[in-house]
C-alpha cells in the first residue's frame, strides 16, 4: 500500500453497519445507456465492471422510481418489480468486483422530456417552468399525488433490497424533483408541501422518512441510506445557501449514513445566503452536520494529492465521477505508488479500451470542455 496517501485508503463504517474498504467513491453519473424497455445494457454493466474493483463505493446513475419521473433517454428504470432481475445484474456485477454497490433512486419532475413520459404528463411541486429555453411548463401534482410518489420511492427501495444493493442514495440535487419541492423557485404551494422553508422542506423529510421505514422493515442485512443535494440554485428565487444550511441540518438528525454534496468544484464558495467570510461551500457544511453524519465531497478532484487535500478538510469521503471515467484503474495505480500512470486525456480511440458505452462516449465527444480530449496522433 502506498503509505504517501494511506488516508485515502482506511476503512469507513457507516451508521447501517455498511464499511467501505476505502474513502474513494464512484460519482453517480449518467450514461443514457439502457434499453429503451428500462433494463439495464450489456455496456452500462462492464462499464461498470470495469470501475468497480478499485472504488469503496459505487453510486449509480440515478433509476427513475415511478413512470412520470424518466429524466432522460437510457435511463434505467425501478418503477416496478418487473425490473428486479436487471436491478440485481447491476448490483452483482460492482459486488464481485468488491466495491458496494448504492442505487440513487430519482424522479425527474419538470426535468423529464415530455417524449419519456406518459401522454407527455410533466409534474413538479407547482407550475412554473425552468429557466431556459423551450422549457415545458409542468403541471402541479396533487397532494394525493405527491403522497404516491412519496411511496415509490419507497417501493424503489425495496426493489433495490431484493436486488441485492448494499443501499440506495436520494437524489435531491441538481434540480429534479426532491429539489424542486425544496426550492422556492419551483415550489408555490400554499398546502403542506410548500410555503415556508419548513414546509418546502416537508416532502424530502418524507421521502426520506418512507425509505428508512422501508429499511428498518424489509433489511434483513445492513443497508444503508444516502441523500444527495445541490447546495444552492442559480435563480435569484432559488436556493440559498441559508436555506441548504437549515436542509442540511435538518438531514443530520435523520440518523441517515451520509449526505452527497453536488459540486463541480469542492473548494467553491457560497453565493449568497451567508457572510462571505472565504470559507468555501463544503466547509460551510462540514461544520453544519459533520460531527452527525459523514459527508461526501466531490468537485474536480484529479489527483491524488488534490484527493489528500480534500480529506484533510475534514470530509471524510472522495467521490470522483470523470477521472474514473478517464481512468477506471485510478484508485489501484494510487494504492500501488503508480499515480504517474494515471491517465488524464482522453483520445478519440480510447473508447473502446476504456469500456465506455457509445452514448455516452458521443456525450464525451461533443463536450470537450468537461474531459480533456486530445487529437490522437493517429492520422
Amino acid at each position: 500500500m502506498n503509505t504517501k496517501y494511506n488516508p485515502l485508503f482506511k476503512t469507513i463504517k457507516f451508521r447501517s453497519g455498511v464499511q467501505l474498504k476505502n474513502r474513494i467513491v464512484m460519482a453517480p453519473m449518467t450514461n443514457w445507456s439502457s434499453n429503451e424497455d428500462g433494463t439495464v445494457s450489456d455496456a452500462e454493466v462492464n462499464y461498470y465492471v470495469r470501475r468497480s474493483n478499485g472504488v469503496g463505493m459505487v453510486v449509480t446513475a440515478c433509476t427513475y422510481v415511478t413512470p412520470n419521473g424518466k429524466g432522460f433517454k437510457g435511463e434505467f428504470a425501478a418503477d416496478r418489480d418487473e425490473m428486479i432481475p436487471s436491478l440485481q445484474r447491476l448490483a452483482t456485477a460492482i459486488k464481485e468486483q468488491g466495491a458496494k454497490a448504492i442505487l440513487q433512486i430519482f424522479h425527474g419532475g419538470r426535468s423529464c422530456p415530455p417524449d419519456l413520459v406518459p401522454n407527455g404528463d410533466i409534474v413538479s411541486a407547482s407550475a412554473v417552468p425552468e429557466e431556459k429555453e423551450g422549457s415545458v411548463t409542468p403541471r402541479a401534482l396533487t397532494a394525493a399525488e405527491v403522497e404516491a410518489i412519496v411511496v415509490d420511492f419507497g417501493e424503489a427501495t425495496r426493489r433495490a433490497i431484493e436486488a441485492g444493493y448494499d443501499g440506495v442514495e436520494i437524489h435531491g440535487a441538481n434540480g429534479y424533483l426532491v429539489q424542486q419541492f425544496f426550492s422556492p423557485h419551483s415550489n408555490r404551494r400554499d398546502d403542506k408541501w410548500g410555503g415556508s422553508l419548513e414546509k418546502r422542506l416537508t416532502f424530502p423529510l418524507a421521502v426520506v422518512d418512507e425509505v428508512k421505514r422501508v429499511v428498518a422493515e424489509q433489511a434483513k442485512e445492513s443497508f444503508l441510506v444516502g441523500y444527495r443535494f445541490s447546495p444552492e440554485e442559480a435563480e435569484e428565487e432559488g436556493i440559498t445557501m441559508a436555506d441548504t444550511l437549515k436542509l442540511v441540518d435538518v438531514l443530520a438528525d435523520k440518523e441517515l449514513d451520509y449526505i452527497h454534496v453536488s459540486l463541480l468544484e469542492f473548494g467553491s464558495t457560497p453565493r449568497r445566503g451567508v457572510e462571505d467570510d472565504g470559507r468555501s461551500r463544503l466547509e460551510w457544511i462540514q461544520e453544519i452536520a459533520g460531527n452527525r453524519v459523514p459527508i461526501i465531497g466531490v468537485g474536480s478532484i484529479h489527483t491524488p494529492d488534490e484527493a489528500m487535500k480534500a480529506l484533510e478538510t475534514g470530509v471524510p469521503l472522495i467521490a470522483l465521477g470523470r477521472e474514473i471515467i478517464m481512468e477506471p484503474d485510478w484508485v489501484s495505480l494510487v494504492a500501488d505508488g503508480r499515480e504517474s500512470e494515471i491517465k488524464t486525456t482522453l483520445t478519440k480511440e480510447d473508447q473502446e479500451r476504456l469500456v465506455v458505452p457509445i452514448p455516452l462516449w458521443n456525450a464525451i465527444m461533443h463536450a470537450p470542455g468537461w474531459f480533456p480530449v486530445v487529437e490522437s496522433s493517429i492520422k
